[in-house]
């Protein structure tokens, strides 16, 4: 079901594009709010939150990949195509330019919104880049990233990253 969801949501950012988007753009925003993104009435979905908002500051920010047993699975799958797949692949890929900093408080990206359902958690955050047409411009987009959750741990994530 989650994956329908998604094919839908693609299917309409690229009708979106293809009709030539909006005349103007509402920049996108951080939410300041990290307690209110990671709340739920479901206690489930609030722990799936809090895992993935907690390996997003410790191990992803913090470049505590110490700690990457902590939140991912073994045999975690990693469908974004420049990192391989496995909690090894992982720290081995990170490792070279992780540096183990402190763990801040709250992630340090400027974080849109923290969606759960299910088992599927997904973090969305502003993105500013430079304005192709004019690079005295700038504008800002949404980047994602979605976490499969199983027994407790991180298995599968996605996100919409290219081969360079």
């Amino acid at each position: 079901m989650p994956r329908m969801l998604l094919l839908r949501v693609v299917a309409l950012f690229c009708l979106w594009g293809a009709l030539g988007g909006a005349a103007a753009q509402v920049p996108v925003t951080p939410n300041p709010d990290h307690e209110a993104l990671l709340a739920s009435v479901d206690p489930r979905l609030a722990a799936n939150k809090r895992l993935v908002y907690d390996f997003w500051r410790e191990v992803f920010e913090a470049g505590h990949l110490d700690l990457a047993d902590k939140y991912l699975a073994e045999g975690y799958i990693q469908h974004n195509p420049t990192v391989p797949t496995g909690r090894a692949g992982f720290v081995a890929f990170f490792g070279p330019f992780a540096k183990a900093k402190p763990i801040e408080p709250r992630v340090k990206a400027p974080l849109v919104q923290i969606v759960a359902e299910g088992d599927w958690v997904v973090l969305s955050f502003v993105q500013k880049r430079p304005d192709p047409k004019d690079a005295t411009r700038s504008y800002t987009t949404t980047w994602f990233d979605m976490f499969r959750i199983e027994n407790g741990q991180i298995a599968e994530h996605w996100d919409p990253a290219v081969k360079p």
